[in-house]
């Protein structure tokens, strides 16, 4: 069973870039599909961004398409998103998810089809 530990939030202020990094470990990363959701304050937990065992595919949500970019290293077991001009809005902690070993990749597009998550990173933009 995979754990997922994400790193990199903090605080910064809007037009900032920041780079989310989640680390695997106990699975084989390349057979999980890997995705990013987030959670806003008093607001459902929803997905941003996701990619393929091998970076085959990455999609994104509407509201991220041109400011983030979601990455990963499967020899590093590490999975990435780098966010560049950041907005208020985009306050919300940030999860890292994987998909079961095998799954469709639309699966990892839903927090119903997520199998694995991480605790979460705190990222917060001022204006």
């Amino acid at each position: 069973q995979v754990q997922l530990v994400e790193s990199g939030g903090g605080s910064v202020q809007a037009g900032d870039s920041l780079r989310l990094s989640c680390a695997a470990s106990g699975g084989t990363f390349s057979q999980h599909h890997m995705g990013w959701f987030r959670q806003a304050p008093g607001k459902e937990r929803e997905f941003v961004t996701s990619i393929g065992r091998v970076a085959g595919y990455r999609y994104y949500t509407d509201s991220v398409k041109g400011r983030f970019t979601i990455s990963r290293d499967n020899a590093a077991n590490v999975l990435y998103l780098q966010r560049n001009s950041l907005k208020p809005e985009d306050t919300a902690v940030y999860y890292c998810a994987a998909s079961r070993p095998g799954a469709a990749g639309a699966t990892i597009q839903t927090t119903s089809g997520a199998a694995y998550w991480g605790k979460g990173t705190l990222v917060t933009v001022s204006s």
